[in-house]
């Protein structure tokens, strides 16, 4: 792989945005990046797999309850190492928009089974996915079929008039 040094650079240069956006966000206090995504993440579930968004605000589910590991490590905390290795490979090369798609796709690929759950069962299974999911082979296609670009940009916008700006002055 690297060595120490060499990932440090590296480290850096993601956290001040030399590859895409800066990602130091993600660990400021209130982890305001992490909210930003959280929201567009929220819209997108609701958007690309209805059924499934229309179940979690049933059971009151919320993606800080079960994402926010997915962006601050970009899946390197809970999925096998060969697929968060391939996720890391594409998130080099194009940025956080495979972490939503990844994750819509985790999402969709279960969401039969999701939508039968109540909530502690819910909250379970969002942590701990089928091994079939976590094959790189079967989630990397699905997570490339999905389309999220533009509308990723469309909730940011949204998100910085209406969640990120106080009201007040």
């Amino acid at each position: 792989y690297m060595s120490e040094e060499d990932a440090f650079w590296l480290l850096v240069a993601l956290l001040k945005g030399a590859v895409h956006a800066p990602m130091e966000g993600l660990y400021h206090a209130g982890l305001p990046l992490v909210q930003q995504y959280l929201f567009q993440l929220e819209n997108l579930v609701r958007e690309v797999i209805p059924k499934l968004g229309e179940h979690f605000t049933q059971e009151m589910i919320n993606p800080s309850m079960y994402a926010s590991q997915w962006f601050i490590t970009v899946f390197s905390y809970s999925f096998p190492f060969p697929l968060a290795l391939r996720i890391w490979d594409v998130f080099l090369s194009e940025g956080v928009k495979i972490v939503f798609k990844v994750g819509l796709a985790l999402l969709n690929y279960c969401q039969d089974e999701l939508v039968k759950l109540p909530f502690e069962k819910l909250i379970h299974a969002l942590k701990i996915f089928p091994e079939d999911a976590m094959n790189p082979d079967t989630l990397l296609p699905l997570a490339y079929s999905i389309k999220v670009s533009k509308r990723l940009e469309e909730l940011k916008v949204d998100y910085d008039k209406t969640i990120a700006k106080p009201v007040w002055k």
